[in-house]
């Protein structure tokens, strides 16, 4: 068997030194998968979209119903500056992402009515936002066997033709439910960043959309919209399929959390013994201080008595102790009598009255359960006794009652028992209080006495001294040196298979991106040249979504250094060798779907643009792609598409 034909669990335990008993219990306790599947398909496909409400302002104000209809490959909206072909975008945006990125509030509040019907890996899906003043009111996802039923459907039908998938009744709800639908649709998972080494940060749909909808040339990220945790890199790696993209990030991020916080208590429980050790060490010196100056004192010559008062008081002190721990240890066995007769009063009143108490009776009678350790609810035990249900278990308690008397009988020989033993533990706490009242009578006797006694002057000094021994040795007493905590070892069990998982999974995604960078790396650089980029020699791309380019003659430079309108043709690039890549290994990586808004604004000439738009619709129609681009420039996309691929408004009207 090779290395890659090893189960994951064994090579994560044998990275970690640890059993795969262990790797499968703290995966299993963070919820992480050890069998790594290839992704689904994740293909989107526009239909048809329907925007309908009423415009106000000074540009045709009234009711507008508008459809626009997508096919295959690279569609243009055509429009003037203004006239709401990006809206359109973000209409689109709004039905997918489950938010819009940047829909004006007045163009918001002309909708009533949007329809986007789609094909999300191969289902069919109808979005119907029904809207107030900009705010959604009611939305609903819908589905049907094919797109021809589901375009004239806003609600489901009685035939069962058309389903609900989705309902929401306000924008919160539906980006919530949108959100988790298209993760789930597209086979895709949250991603995860350490936040602040305390927790973790996800990162859901929105993340994944911004290598949908491209950010403006402006932006310096290279795929996606944030820069924040890493995501660029993260969705580099999912959308070329590497191994456990996803699952990766979620065990960086498990490891890092549990890493700090073993950390940070293994560094609390070294202060606490640092400082338990220098408050011990301040003790002994002051111990050997205060002998010191005892020793130094002169004694109390031919006065005796004051030395045996002394010791006496100090051995009458001892023998309180003694006696008020003698004391609380019989209070503590007579309360757990006490408790123990009315345990056996309640069991008498139960058997006398419950068919089920008297079934139980022979068995065990758990104060907690024997699994978890919590104490059994009060309800619990209730429902035993009324509606004859186990109070641990909750399953019916059924039997026969055959000698109901007997229980009883047993039931009142415990309570008797139970109630001799009261009686004696309490005549046991009874004179041990009276022998401790009889032994601080004596301590204060003793105490009058040495405070009466005449002596030497000495003498307070030497008391205080004695004192001041005793306090300090008590102190000690309960300032053992003990050895230093050296962290809980299942914490390190669990911080070294997570930390194993992450070499093993790194390393796996690692190997794969070495063989696929290679393509990809060729693929940008064709690409870029065809969009226009002549000087582009070649590029480096790494696994952070790094992108290293190199031009004129040598001349290297990083993504986030080039011209806005470069940065813009080599996202495109880089999104569409993701796709061919992805196509050339068998794998399921982007969705296909691309949406660019004004790519000529972007710094880029007009010849560029056209070469640009040209190269960008082949590209489409070679690799199944669908994109959709916005231009004020109306002979730019009259030059280049054809017709069908074209949605044009009158030059100074709006686009819907």
């Amino acid at each position: 068997m090779t290395e890659a034909e090893e189960p994951l669990a064994a090579r994560i335990a044998r990275q970690a030194k640890s059993s795969e008993a262990d790797v499968r219990d703290v995966f299993a306790t963070y919820g992480l998968p050890l069998t790594l599947t290839p992704a689904r398909p994740r293909s989107l496909r526009l239909h048809r979209m329907r925007v309908a409400g009423l415009r106000t302002g000074s540009l045709e104000p009234g009711p507008f119903d508008a459809t626009f209809r997508f096919g295959a490959g690279l569609t243009a909206l055509v429009a003037s500056n203004l006239r709401g072909k990006t809206s359109v975008l973000e209409l689109i945006t709004w039905c997918l992402r489950g938010t819009p990125r940047d829909l004006q509030s007045g163009v918001r509040n002309w909708i009533r009515h949007l329809d986007l019907d789609i094909v999300v890996a191969g289902q069919p899906l109808g979005f119907r936002l029904d809207c107030i003043d900009g705010e959604i009111v009611r939305a609903q996802v819908l589905t049907g066997s094919d797109m021809g039923s589901l375009e004239t459907a806003r609600t489901p039908d009685e035939t069962g033709q058309i389903t609900t998938l989705i309902t929401a009744g306000s924008a919160e709800s539906y980006a919530q439910h949108i959100q988790a639908f298209m993760l789930d649709r597209l086979d895709l998972q949250p991603l995860l960043n350490t936040l602040n080494e305390t927790g973790t940060q996800a990162h859901g749909w929105p993340a994944y959309y911004g290598a949908i909808y491209l950010p403006a040339g402006g932006d310096k990220v290279l795929l996606g919209d944030q820069m924040m945790g890493g995501l660029p890199g993260r969705l580099l790696q999912v959308f070329l399929d590497l191994p456990a993209a996803a699952t990766l990030t979620r065990v960086r991020a498990a490891h890092d959390v549990r890493s700090s916080t073993a950390k940070r208590r293994k560094a609390d429980a070294h202060g606490a013994f640092q400082q338990r050790r220098e408050e011990r060490e301040r003790k002994e010196n002051e111990l050997r201080e205060a002998r010191a100056r005892l020793a130094a004192l002169p004694g109390p010559g031919e006065d005796e008595s004051l030395t045996s008062l002394a010791a006496e008081a100090a051995r009458r002190a001892r023998e309180v102790a003694d006696a008020q721990e003698t004391w609380e240890g019989l209070m503590r066995v007579h309360r757990r009598a006490v408790e123990h007769r009315r345990r056996e009063e309640r069991l008498l009143n139960d058997v006398s009255e419950s068919l089920t108490a008297r079934l139980l009776f022979h068995g065990l009678d758990p104060q907690a359960c024997p699994r978890c350790d919590q104490e059994i609810a009060e309800d619990r035990r209730l429902q035993e006794r009324d509606h004859h249900a186990c109070a641990i278990c909750a399953r019916p308690v059924t039997g026969e009652d055959d000698n109901p008397q007997e229980v009883q009988d047993e039931a009142r020989l415990r309570l008797e028992q139970a109630k001799e033993a009261e009686a004696t533990s309490r005549r046991a706490l009874e004179a041990a209080e009276a022998e401790l009242t009889r032994l601080t009578d004596l301590l204060a006797a003793a105490q009058t006495r040495l405070r009466e006694a005449q002596s030497v002057l000495l003498l307070p000094q030497r008391v205080h001294a004695q004192e001041e021994i005793l306090r300090l040795e008590g102190a000690l007493s309960v300032l053992p040196d003990l050895p230093e905590n050296t962290g809980d070892p299942y914490e390190s069990t669990i911080v070294n298979v997570l930390k194993a998982g992450v070499t093993v999974l790194d390393s796996d995604s690692k190997s794969a991106a070495e063989r696929l960078f290679e393509d990809v790396n060729k693929e940008i650089a064709d690409l870029g040249r065809r969009f226009g980029i002549t000087s582009l020699e070649k590029v480096e791309i790494n696994r952070a979504a790094q992108l290293k380019v190199i031009k004129d003659g040598g001349a290297a430079d990083y993504f986030s250094k080039l011209s806005a309108g470069e940065r813009l043709r080599l996202r495109i690039a880089v999104v569409i060798a993701l796709l061919r890549v992805g196509a050339a290994h068998g794998l399921s990586t982007h969705p296909g779907l691309l949406l660019i808004d004004s790519p000529k604004a972007e710094e880029i000439q007009d010849l560029d643009a056209h070469s640009l738009v040209t190269e960008l619709a082949k590209l489409a129609d070679e690799n199944s792609l669908q994109v959709l681009i916005t231009t004020a420039d109306f002979t730019l996309a009259n030059g280049v598409l054809p017709k069908d691929r074209i949605v044009e408004a009158a030059e100074g009207r709006p686009m819907w």
